[in-house]
């Protein structure tokens, strides 16, 4: 879709325009809204043309970063989603923490649908030498597609002077990448750490298998963040290795919950640094990690979770 405004409020209601106008010219059985920018348009076409909808809210979207600091653009949003919201019958989210937030909100239930993936069948595993991976060193990981402030990346940097026979790797983008490879230079770690850019799917679990340590160490800065659970997560689970994880409610509930690995209680960079090393040293925790692993990545497959999905849309097909 072409349009004439690239941000600001004229984008959005450009966008929800043109979406209508696309809605009303043609059939559907069912309209499915992703996000609450998706929502004025998708509303109004299941008003006007008396077609069911289920509007799937991948965050708890009033309280994002972009809208947190601009009170007036936030207040737009809050007033369309108060007047749409307690009207829609079928919603879905991403976790139990923002689905009570907003039931707290408006009085209403919702699904919960967790992105999680589908049960691997195990592909030709690649060695350390073939991903130029040392193979006398502790692998650390930290993978994703949003490594951006306030992930605690920058803090696992620093952290790495203070853990020995191992190294940091890095796969993925983010806006601090740069600021990462700048640290990594000026703190003389470079050859504690490897950055290697997105990679397909399927070459990425090949990664993840490898490594000895997966990380997920988002602050607690935002209701997002806080309610959080993030894909690479169960990536760590399915590739069977133990997670290093702040403490975020939806993520702590998964790590403690199964034995999966530790919860950091702080972002200082000497306490992550410890932590790592004693994590890699533990070896009857590590046998309890992977051993509890097996079992959780038996349990938090897509096959079982989508079966929320699959409730929701038999009364429309």
């Amino acid at each position: 879709m072409k349009l004439l405004f690239r941000k600001g409020p004229l984008f959005y209601a450009e966008y929800n325009i043109r979406l209508l106008i696309y809605l009303l010219a043609r059939k559907s059985n069912l309209l499915v809204s992703n996000d609450l920018d998706t929502l004025p348009a998708n509303f109004a076409a299941h008003k006007l043309k008396r077609t069911p909808i289920v509007y799937d809210s991948h965050e708890y979207y009033t309280e994002t970063p972009e809208l947190v600091n601009r009170p007036f653009v936030q207040g737009i949003w809050e007033r369309i989603e108060r007047f749409i919201f307690p009207k829609l019958m079928d919603i879905i989210t991403v976790n139990q923490s923002i689905a009570d937030l907003y039931e707290k909100k408006y009085g209403k239930k919702l699904n919960v649908l967790r992105n999680i993936p589908r049960l691997q069948t195990e592909s030709k595993p690649l060695s350390r030498e073939e991903c130029g991976l040392p193979a006398d060193k502790s692998i650390i990981l930290m993978q994703g597609a949003g490594i951006n402030i306030q992930r605690g990346a920058e803090e696992t940097v620093e952290a790495m002077k203070f853990v020995d026979n191992a190294i940091l790797l890095i796969i993925g983008g983010g806006d601090v990448i740069g600021k990462l490879k700048e640290m990594a230079k000026n703190l003389k770690l470079e050859d504690k750490i490897i950055f290697k850019n997105r990679l397909p799917y399927p070459e990425l679990i090949r990664h993840t298998r490898l490594a000895d340590i997966g990380l997920t160490l988002d602050k607690n800065t935002n209701i997002n963040y806080r309610f959080s659970l993030p894909n690479k997560l169960f990536d760590y689970i399915h590739a069977g290795i133990p997670v290093l994880a702040s403490r975020l409610p939806e993520i702590a509930r998964i790590v403690e919950g199964y034995n999966i690995g530790r919860i950091a209680e702080s972002h200082d960079p000497e306490y992550l640094g410890n932590l790592i090393t004693n994590m890699l040293s533990d070896v009857e925790s590590q046998k309890i990690w992977r051993k509890n692993l097996l079992h959780a990545s038996s349990e938090l497959t897509w096959e079982k979770e989508a079966i929320t999905l699959i409730e929701l849309y038999k009364k429309y097909v």
